[in-house]
């Protein structure tokens, strides 16, 4: 039961953290040339190659997290996409008043992002993903499945081939 709670609760986490970019990635990919000249307008090096980077990022990432493709690696990569989101869009010390109050909030905010990505880094996705899926992490209880079903164990007094006895191939 507690095993279910804990994949559920990944997989919430997972979909809320996702998210985060991939709506703005969607509309970023839908125009990456209008993305790449504000990037430009802004005095970004390389805007195009930047712009094209970021979305496959905000597109591509969301979309392995949901799914819990490569977690180690796809959390480190939208952990530092997101760090370096929020010092490149929001530095907050070249503005002042209310003005700095909000690009700081969006800067805490996007580090707090990066956080969540580290934290989904270290955790895993869980059972209910396609690593789960692929590892064979069925929830604890479930009757197994498959040739093995159903089948009793040996009978006592069954041939054996010959070798090691198993209690002493395992010593």
């Amino acid at each position: 039961m507690i095993a279910r709670a804990q994949d559920g609760t990944l997989l919430a986490a997972r979909l809320l953290l996702a998210a985060a970019l991939l709506p703005t990635g969607i509309a970023r990919a839908l125009n990456v040339s209008g993305f790449a000249l504000t990037l430009a307008g802004s005095g970004m090096p390389f805007p195009n190659a930047v712009a094209t980077a970021a979305v496959v990022v905000q597109v591509f990432g969301p979309l392995a997290l949901i799914l819990g493709v490569l977690p180690r690696l796809t959390g480190l990569a939208l952990a530092v996409f997101a760090a370096l989101t929020a010092f490149v869009l929001h530095a907050f010390w070249h503005y002042i008043g209310p003005a700095a109050v909000a690009e700081r909030t969006l800067l805490l905010a996007d580090l707090g992002l990066a956080g969540g990505f580290l934290m989904y880094a270290l955790t895993g996705p869980g059972a209910w993903s396609w690593q789960g899926w692929r590892s064979g992490a069925a929830p604890k209880g479930a009757k197994p499945t498959g040739k093995t079903a159903g089948k009793a164990p040996a009978a006592r007094g069954a041939k054996r081939p010959p070798g090691r006895s198993p209690a002493r191939a395992a010593a």
